[in-house]
């Protein structure tokens, strides 16, 4: 690919002749109802699927709207109906979400407000977890409000069948395709059993909507105004299951890794609002936070193993090699979980093998709940 010609956008490549013209012509007929101004239009961010996202000023500032987003997602390649339905979802809740000014259907192309330009992973200071406790705790805010929204019905659920599908991404990604490994039947009937165990204890736990994404890079933090809600990003994938998944999302992120300590202490703020909320009524959570966050780390187990089954796709299919990069924190989250739980041995064995790693010493016994006995209630 190479840069366009045209001045409008200059910083953006195009490898479709005739969807750079599409989005030309859409754009001007934007800057006139909108009061754009076409040549300012820069990339914004892009994400691991086939969508991008461009950032255009406004003539007026508005209403305080300084500019504006705009998706570009093929329609060959995207489907943009999910975004634009959950949306509208999530602002009923009362969640701070993009709006959906324009939408160009047979092209692909929409026009949102703009949240801000500053996430939370552009605020978040790494060296000193305490100073991101307030960020935390306004993430905390919003995700609370997705859950208190349990409308089971207008959102895919997350059943069995996805929670195995996005498993054996693992295996058919990480293991087969990355690492070139064929598992010997005894491992792959290993494999199997422990994602039996996995599915079956993550769909026991309470169903609320859940973002699958939740994280600091998809959460926006306005700047210079007297919003105190965190806007929330790309939500399309969102469903209706496991409560713990995106407190698990947050705590054990894709790009940026905390010592439990600081894990430990916002979860237990998010699990204590929880409780006082009715969230936490299931098997003892509400009077046990170990209970709660051995749920919480099954959950993660399970998302870790997609998420390195994914990150691994993306390098080897798609050729978006910065995402393979990550994948020791995700293989290091599940060998930290492995390692706590005698069920799980099989899968720590599988690890060090793939990994060239030693067993933890912590194996062989699941992890009791007697560190959290001091915060029964």
């Amino acid at each position: 690919m190479s840069p366009s010609n045209n001045p409008q956008s200059a910083n953006i490549e195009w490898n479709d002749a005739n969807r750079e013209a599409l989005f030309h012509q859409w754009l001007e007929q934007q800057a006139a109802l909108f009061g754009l101004k076409p040549q300012s239009v820069r990339p914004a961010s892009a994400d691991a699927s086939f969508r991008r996202y461009f950032r255009v000023d406004s003539e007026t500032a508005k209403d305080n709207q300084a500019s504006f987003i705009i998706m570009d997602a093929p329609p060959d390649k995207e489907n943009c109906e999910p975004f634009v339905r959950i949306a509208k979802l999530m602002a009923a809740s009362g969640l701070l979400v993009p709006k959906i000014l324009q939408w160009d259907v047979p092209n692909g192309f929409i026009l949102l407000d703009d949240l801000g330009q500053n996430t939370m992973m552009d605020l978040i200071d790494k060296a000193k977890p305490q100073a991101n406790i307030g960020l935390y705790l306004r993430a905390v805010d919003a995700l609370l409000l997705l859950q208190q929204s349990q409308q089971e019905h207008t959102l895919p659920f997350y059943d069995e069948t996805l929670l195995q599908r996005e498993l054996h991404l693992f295996p058919d990604w990480y293991v087969a395709e990355h690492h070139q490994l064929q598992l010997s039947d005894a491992q792959k009937q290993a494999l199997e059993k422990i994602f039996g165990l996995i599915v079956v204890r993550n769909l026991a736990s309470p169903k609320v909507w859940v973002h699958r994404d939740f994280m600091p890079r998809n959460l926006v933090v306005p700047q210079n105004t007297n919003e105190l809600r965190v806007g929330v990003l790309d939500f399309q994938d969102a469903v209706y299951g496991p409560i713990t998944y995106d407190i698990a999302s947050l705590m054990r992120d894709a790009f940026l890794t905390w010592e439990e300590d600081f894990v430990l202490e916002i979860t237990i703020r998010y699990w204590e609002r929880a409780r006082k909320l009715g969230l936490m009524d299931f098997d003892g959570w509400s009077q046990d936070f170990g209970a709660f966050w051995r749920a919480v780390e099954w959950m993660g187990l399970q998302r870790h193993l997609k998420v390195a089954g994914i990150f691994a796709r993306l390098t080897l299919r798609d050729g978006k090699d910065k995402y393979l990069a990550d994948t020791p924190r995700f293989i290091q989250y599940i060998r930290h979980t492995a390692s706590r739980y005698a069920e799980l041995t099989p899968l720590l064995r599988l690890i060090d093998t793939l990994e060239g790693t030693h067993p933890e010493m912590s194996l062989a016994y699941p992890r009791p709940s007697a560190p959290f006995r001091s915060i029964r209630r």
